[in-house]
């Protein structure tokens, strides 16, 4: 490897944590000002996004270049498409994650609204989902990643039981219906960051191994 290749993937993946450190930190905020009605953190998610899709969009035009000018290889070749696909997952978590915080605010503005208990199972999974991911990108840790992957089904498990719960209320009081709606969606949201964590810990395992598991990973833990 080129000492301006080293160089220029180095700082590649010094730009791709910084990201996922924004990331989670938003996602954090987020579940945060869900759980304790605090409108001030879900505004700080909100106004947060605009500059998670100005990094994204930049970390992406550094891959190119890095692609154009370097015609990386073998390992190097599947570290850039690594950041690549991660770089598109994380945009996408910050987006659910500002999703979330809308919700909130909606929310928290109907002090009748009671989150269900059974949220915060979801939130901790989804959120040590997340940290792993990204802990396992910075370790290069495949079978951290593999454990990641395996953890999404039972998220999956837990939102059809919360939508479920939230229906009953509905037909029960049809009071709840709008701040149940509100709840799906916030459950919906968590689910799909569990989707994406569960890409990154995929691609963490492709370029370690350069073994695609995409697929077979989930058939496995179905």
């Amino acid at each position: 490897m080129s000492k301006h290749l080293s160089h220029d993937l180095h700082k590649l993946e010094q730009r791709l944590l910084f990201l996922a450190g924004q990331v989670e930190e938003a996602v954090r905020r987020s579940i945060t000002s869900l759980l304790e009605r605090r409108m001030n953190l879900a505004e700080q998610v909100i106004d947060g996004d605009a500059d998670i899709d100005r990094r994204e969009v930049e970390l992406e035009e550094d891959c190119l270049k890095i692609l154009a000018l370097h015609q990386p290889v073998a390992s190097d070749l599947r570290f850039v498409a690594a950041c690549l696909k991660i770089d598109n997952d994380l945009e996408r978590i910050g987006d659910l994650a500002s999703n979330i915080a809308e919700r909130t605010i909606s929310i928290t503005a109907k002090s009748s609204t009671i989150v269900p208990g059974r949220f915060r199972d979801m939130v901790e999974i989804v959120a040590k989902m997340l940290r792993e991911s990204i802990d396992s990108f910075v370790r290069g840790d495949a079978a951290a990643a593999r454990r990641v992957c395996a953890e999404d089904d039972q998220v999956d498990r837990m939102n059809r039981e919360i939508i479920s719960q939230l229906l009953e209320k509905m037909h029960a009081d049809p009071d709840m219906i709008d701040q149940a709606v509100e709840l799906i969606s916030v459950s919906k949201n968590l689910e799909r960051i569990a989707d994406h964590a569960t890409n990154i810990a995929e691609d963490v395992v492709y370029l370690v191994s350069g073994d695609i598991v995409r697929h077979r990973v989930r058939e496995a833990t179905a």
